[in-house]
């Protein structure tokens, strides 16, 4: 009779190999997460759409017709959507990513798997609300008869540097959220935070001096929103390239270092979670 032990780090050899042999895990996770956000709903997945058709109204009236911010001549709707349709994306990434874990501890508990599969499937249902989301901004430049540039065409590359950053950063509240459930509650303070320091419904070159722009560019979600409106509007909004750069290295960080750490505890998720 032969006896299968199983210990922690067995697998440590073959855990890359391991992501492609239970990639039917990963398509099921997704698909099951994204089954269960709509299920049981009034609206379904109506409500993809809705959330950013009724907040862009919202900032609207609040930015655009009350204080009255400057537009560099674009249509303020559209304005708000280039940046509130990644902010959200990056955002609801962020919650689900750094939840899932907890959200899965049955299923981490007990049975082996690469456990990158779980944040990662999280991700890509939040890419999925966004791609839902993303078809109210084609209606809006529709009703105000506004063509895009050729810069269009990089929209994915921006897309691609918030699912990234997003995954990062989740990959380190996922892994601090199993041993410390706190964390519930810090994360949607950090999301609300972010919404301010964020050129989410307004032109941050308009609005902070040019000595602190590159402080406020810090933040790296202000060269995945910059560069977004860069490829929607095109001529009529210039790239800050130091942003850019800013984002392309916060993004490479987040994501090397969220990585190295949740492989680092992965092999305690059981025995804590």
């Amino acid at each position: 009779m032969h006896q299968l032990t199983i210990e922690p780090g067995r697998a440590e050899h073959h855990y890359w190999k391991d992501l492609w042999k239970y990639r039917e895990l990963f398509y099921f996770l997704a698909w099951r997460d994204l089954l269960v956000r709509y299920k049981q709903t009034l609206v379904g997945i109506a409500w993809a759409f809705l959330r950013p058709a009724l907040t862009m109204m919202v900032l609207t009236v609040v930015f655009g017709k009350f204080a009255k911010l400057p537009a560099a001549g674009v249509p303020y709707p559209i304005l708000v959507l280039c940046g509130m349709l990644p902010w959200q994306f990056f955002s609801t990434a962020l919650a689900e990513c750094g939840n899932s874990l907890v959200h899965n501890s049955s299923l981490v508990s007990k049975i082996y798997f690469p456990r990158l599969i779980v944040p990662a499937s999280s991700v890509i249902v939040s890419l999925v609300d966004f791609m839902v989301s993303a078809s109210i901004l084609a209606l809006v430049l529709l009703w105000y008869q506004y063509l895009p540039s050729a810069h269009i065409f990089f929209l994915p590359l921006f897309v691609g540097l918030a699912f990234a950053a997003a995954f990062g950063v989740g990959l380190w509240i996922a892994a601090f959220m199993v041993r410390y459930r706190d964390f519930r509650l810090i994360v949607p303070f950090m999301v609300q935070i972010g919404f301010y320091i964020t050129p989410v419904a307004y032109l941050y070159r308009e609005v902070v001096p040019e000595k602190f722009l590159l402080l406020y560019a810090l933040n790296p979600m202000v060269g995945v929103i910059d560069g977004f409106r860069w490829c929607v509007l095109g001529g009529q909004h210039v790239l800050y390239w130091p942003a850019q750069a800013i984002t392309v290295g916060w993004t490479v960080l987040l994501i090397t270092t969220g990585i190295w750490y949740f492989r680092r505890v992965e092999r305690t998720f059981a025995d804590v979670i």
